[in-house]
């Protein structure tokens, strides 16, 4: 029986999750064409090829798209036993801020699987708007901060990645003379990253519901009220999306920063953000 390669695992469900080899290859400090090798190797090992050219773009063919969950549930195994076998003894209580969109469609599983391997360590996560997770009068509140920040260079709030925001919902709504918007409140990225880019575009449009909560904002985008933004790796697996579309124009980058209260030396707030940190890919 073959043995398939870890590093060869991880590599293509980096380029698949980061979507390209090179931002793969910057996230592992691989070379483009050792990305690139590594796939090659995989695809040799299980006799098929895995991705299909679309455009100038690779994308995953049926192989790759039967062998992307597989290979999450693999690495998630593999990480869970080095962790298991390699880590000390971890107590305390670490307080977590998260956007509600990253609490409802990245972190659960993350989480749960940090409390499986250190279960003396108490979480206390609360999610509000990155604008209010960052601010100077909270900073108390939090041990740890996972948050949106639109400055992709920041030297004082520096990314450990960044994501692709695009339009999300029924796309068509961008042909109405005025699209319609659902949108988190004022003070939301996404909310002002949309209307600039709308306004840029000279196109008009009108907010016509607000809910600060992703499953209210789900809820109301499977009803076709209207669209919204979301960086990619948060948009709910029943909704469809689009960096950008003929009607729709295009919204950038956006970066993921995690920050750590300046005065805190718990070890299970190290701990938590080197699992996030490892563990969250986009």
């Amino acid at each position: 029986m073959k043995n398939l390669s870890m590093d060869g695992l991880r590599t293509f469900v980096s380029v698949v999750e980061l979507g390209g080899f090179a931002k793969a290859g910057d996230l592992l400090g691989l070379s483009q064409p050792a990305v690139s090798l590594q796939i090659k190797r995989l695809e040799d090992q299980l006799n098929r090829r895995l991705f299909k050219k679309q455009g100038q773009r690779q994308v995953l063919n049926q192989y790759g798209e039967m062998l992307l969950p597989l290979a999450k549930q693999m690495l998630q195994y593999n990480d869970a036993v080095i962790q298991q076998f390699t880590s000390e003894s971890v107590t305390g209580k670490v307080r977590l801020g998260i956007p509600s969109e990253f609490a409802a469609r990245i972190l659960p599983a993350i989480i749960g699987d940090f409390v499986a391997l250190y279960p003396d360590v108490s979480l206390e996560v609360k999610s509000r708007l990155s604008k209010h997770l960052l601010s100077v009068s909270r900073k108390d509140q939090f041990d740890l901060v996972l948050a949106l920040n639109e400055d992709l260079e920041s030297a004082t709030l520096p990314s450990f990645m960044q994501d692709q925001l695009v339009w999300v919902g029924d796309l068509s709504l961008a042909h109405r003379d005025v699209i319609t918007l659902v949108t988190a409140p004022e003070g939301c990225i996404y909310r002002r990253r949309a209307t600039e880019a709308l306004d840029n575009a000279g196109l008009k449009y009108r907010i016509i519901y607000s809910n600060a909560d992703l499953t209210g904002l789900t809820a109301a985008l499977k009803e076709g009220l209207g669209i919204t933004v979301l960086a990619r790796s948060t948009v709910p697996n029943e909704l469809p999306y689009q960096a950008q579309t003929e009607h729709l124009p295009e919204l950038g980058q956006i970066a993921i920063s995690l920050v750590k209260h300046p005065n805190e030396s718990n070890n299970a707030v190290d701990k938590l953000a080197e699992f996030i940190s490892s563990r969250l890919v986009v």
